[in-house]
């Protein structure tokens, strides 16, 4: 007997929900993902996005899921000058309303639900390898003597950032991020 995930038409709305979502996602931000918004962009009842998705954060995340994560993907020599420069474009994106509502629902979601903790992990340990590798590579070069172990980096720099724009609800300016690298290590 053919379950509902099995039958085509409702893989194919599926697949469509995913894609308007990802779509309005790139273009607008997380503020764009409604389920009135995905079903007009996609070209079906909004009774369906429910259907599949009964939550917008669970949308969201399915949407971002598709999305590559752009933050610490291809370090630049010298590495200090391109972390700053990396935190500063994640301080940039965390002071976004839409990008804070994103990030405090899934770290709440991760909470209650396996899957949104799976994503969240796997969140996590992407931006945890970027910067271990990167730090790595910096001290091996020598430029770097770090204070901590690298797979630490992410918690000690992404960390108040995150802090910053969630919990204080502020903005975290050039020269915090500065302080935030220096903090890692004694960069030559």
């Amino acid at each position: 007997m053919e379950t509902p995930r099995d039958d085509p038409r409702f893989l194919r709305s599926r697949e469509a929900i995913v894609g308007a979502a990802r779509a309005l996602l790139l273009a607008h931000g997380p503020g764009a993902i409604t389920h009135a918004r995905v079903a007009e962009h996609a070209g079906i009842a909004r009774a369906t996005v429910y259907r599949h998705w009964p939550r917008t954060d669970q949308l969201l995340a399915e949407a971002m899921a598709t999305v590559p994560m752009p933050f610490f993907d291809a370090p630049g020599t010298p590495t200090r000058d391109w972390l700053v420069r990396e935190l500063t474009a994640l301080a940039r994106q965390l002071d976004l309303h839409d990008v804070r509502v994103v990030a405090t629902t899934l770290a709440h979601a991760a909470l209650w639900e396996d899957d949104m903790d799976a994503r969240r992990a796997g969140f996590a340990d992407l931006l945890a390898a970027r910067l271990t590798e990167a730090l790595e590579g910096a001290q091996a070069r020598g430029e770097v003597e770090l204070h901590a172990a690298p797979r630490d980096a992410a918690a000690l720099a992404v960390g108040p950032l995150y802090y910053r724009a969630t919990i204080e609800r502020g903005t975290t300016d050039d020269a915090t991020v500065a302080a935030l690298v220096d903090r890692l290590g004694r960069w030559s």
